[in-house]
């Protein structure tokens, strides 16, 4: 098996599912981790399980992410894997749907990816090196009703991926988006385990990217349960 060829990650929109997950199986490689929320409060346990740093960000905000990778820089090196996990929801009829809420729905699901991707290839391009994974949704493929606001972000980041997968993959920089398509388990939820993806699981597809060889780098996948109908 190919070892992770990264020793540094920054991971957006961090929480206590697949981030959760995705920041143990980093550690357990022996990766710095710096994980980035707006409340980092939520954090803490994480933190204090793992050893990674967590930093206090809002991914909407330019300003904001220049300063989380220059601080992220400062306290572990400039990140080698950069995970955009941040997205934005608001529900609802597109007649009855609030504009600055539909706006900021969308500025955190699609300008915050971009924000970040854009700082990622400024630190990577000069190495010719690094990964930068999106966390996409079925929603990003297919449009439901009630749910628009999502649809636009999810819809656009899968656009930045392709985009800049095209653009920096001839660079070294391996871009990939990741749609999850179904609900992702957790201690709260009653689903079924059949009916819900495992964030440990999910977590080992996005480590299984960053060990393909250059040779072979997948863009894209998409990740379901086994019942999941699609």
């Amino acid at each position: 098996m190919i070892d992770i060829p990264y020793r540094s990650a920054l991971i957006i929109g961090a929480g206590a599912g697949i981030s959760g997950s995705l920041t143990r199986l980093l550690r357990e490689a022996g990766i710095a981790v710096v994980v980035a929320a707006r409340d980092i409060g939520k954090l803490a346990a994480l933190v204090n399980q793992t050893g990674a740093i967590a930093l206090q960000a809002d991914a909407a905000d330019a300003t904001q992410v220049e300063r989380l990778f220059a601080e992220t820089e400062a306290r572990i090196g400039a990140p080698e894997i950069v995970i955009y996990n941040a997205s934005g929801r608001v529900r609802g009829p597109i007649a009855e749907l609030d504009p600055a809420q539909v706006e900021q729905a969308v500025a955190v699901s699609a300008l915050g990816a971009f924000y970040s991707v854009r700082e990622a290839a400024k630190r990577m391009e000069p190495p010719g090196k690094g990964a930068i994974l999106l966390t996409g949704a079925t929603a990003g493929v297919k449009g439901f009703p009630l749910s628009a606001p999502f649809a636009m972000g999810k819809f656009a980041l899968r656009g930045l991926a392709q985009s800049a997968a095209r653009e920096l993959a001839p660079k070294g920089i391996h871009v990939a988006h990741i749609v999850v398509d179904g609900s992702v388990r957790s201690e709260h939820r009653a689903d079924s385990q059949d009916n819900t993806l495992d964030p440990d699981a999910v977590a080992q597809s996005y480590v299984d990217l960053l060990r393909q060889h250059r040779s072979a780098w997948s863009w894209e996948i998409e990740i379901r349960p086994w019942t999941e109908k699609f």
